[in-house]
């Protein structure tokens, strides 16, 4: 990860962390890619696809679910990062919560630490970040998995969250971690109703505001139905995953942690054609 996204026409394109779940559970893929060797594949074609990143997990933040434990989350994802690491050189994320994983994945060849807790899931995390000197992408999320949709509140949830993600920036740099390795991850769907989702996504300029690049995740999630009344099911939310890629690219996005790599790497650059072509008007 860098600290720009790439051009693309007169837009300028996010970047596409191509997701690769690693568990029994996930909202989405759960189980698909549990073999280590299925998961190294698909990681695979997501960058055959066109993915500029990869974002491996090995415990489900769906909400409601269980925490896993430190030994079996490596035992999951380490054999796909040493794999994925040995075919490409383009960044890999690991999506944990827990430093030990983080270590270890850093270890294996990850590059990037994706915490949900914004590394203050444990009291060594910002310390071991900086150790790593790995990129970290911080994220907000109200309450833990299993909690956080149990009525949440907020009186602005735009500027709560941008108050909190900008803290938690001025942390990590303040703990030895680079500004330039800092991304910052407003939650969508973790501890948000679907009118909390839209309104983030609705104003993401806000929080690019704050100077640091943002990483938008909203693929496949289950506001995506609510919000179009379809009660569609996680493979039938492709089209509105796509809406929320263009409006977060339009907004200032960075980068965006995506199941359809191809789908959305077109839908980019068709909107960015777009704008090109009003230009040259």
């Amino acid at each position: 990860m860098s600290g720009a996204p790439h051009a693309g026409g007169a837009l300028m394109r996010p970047l596409i962390m191509g997701i690769v779940n690693v568990t029994p559970d996930s909202f989405s893929d759960g189980g698909l890619h549990l073999d280590p060797g299925a998961a190294a594949a698909h990681g695979e074609q997501l960058l055959a696809e066109g993915a500029d990143l990869l974002d491996v997990g090995g415990e489900s933040t769906r909400p409601g679910a269980e925490p896993v434990a430190e030994g079996e989350e490596i035992r999951r994802i380490i054999p796909v990062i040493e794999a994925l690491r040995a075919r490409t050189d383009r960044p890999i994320s690991v999506d944990t919560m827990k430093p030990g994983v983080a270590r270890a994945a850093a270890a294996a060849g990850a590059t990037v630490w994706n915490d949900v807790t914004a590394l203050e899931g444990s009291p060594r995390s910002l310390a071991l970040a900086a150790e790593l000197g790995c990129g970290v992408v911080l994220m907000h999320m109200r309450g833990t998995p299993s909690t956080m949709q149990a009525a949440p509140q907020y009186d602005d949830v735009v500027a709560e969250v941008a108050a909190y993600l900008g803290g938690r920036v001025e942390a990590a740099v303040a703990a030895g971690i680079a500004r330039s390795k800092i991304w910052i991850d407003p939650g969508i769907g973790f501890g948000k109703t679907r009118r909390h989702n839209l309104m983030l996504i609705a104003r993401l300029d806000r929080l690019a505001l704050l100077g640091i690049p943002v990483l938008v995740g909203a693929s496949r999630k289950s506001f995506i139905a609510r919000t179009a009344g379809d009660g569609a099911g996680e493979a039938g939310r492709l089209g509105g995953s796509l809406a929320v890629a263009l409006a977060a690219a339009a907004r200032g996005a960075a980068a965006l942690r995506v199941h359809d790599v191809a789908a959305t790497r077109q839908a980019l650059a068709v909107a960015a054609a777009i704008e090109e072509a009003r230009g040259d008007g």
